[in-house]
């Protein structure tokens, strides 16, 4: 009887030091995530001034203007295009209006 009581006694404290060890290592995981979730917002938030900085209006001009050789298109350039809907579609009341632009590169350019 002594035997299975010290037994008893002996998980119990196994159990108790098992516990106490598994919750540090707990703790140690959840710093380590809360390091990780700081890093990865500092991180989004530059992405997300990058990204802002990059699709700027005036920015996208001036790339297209100045290293691609593009410029708002001339008088007579663009082509306005009416698009009828559908018959069965009836959440479009009016035409839709599509522009295109004609692709009257120079040969050299092409």
């Amino acid at each position: 009887m002594k035997v299975l009581l010290v037994c008893a006694g002996l998980c119990l404290v196994f159990v108790f030091v098992w516990e106490r060890v598994d919750m540090v290592r707990v703790g140690y995981h959840i710093e380590r995530l809360k390091h990780e979730k700081v890093l990865l917002e500092r991180e989004r938030d530059e992405l997300r001034v990058k990204v802002s900085a990059l699709t700027a209006p005036d920015r996208i001009a001036k790339v297209a203007s100045e290293k691609l050789g593009m410029a708002p298109p001339q008088q007579g350039q663009v082509i306005m295009v009416q698009v009828k809907p559908e018959e069965s579609a009836p959440n479009h009341p009016s035409p839709l209006v599509v522009r295109v632009a004609k692709n009257e590169l120079p040969v050299g350019r092409r």
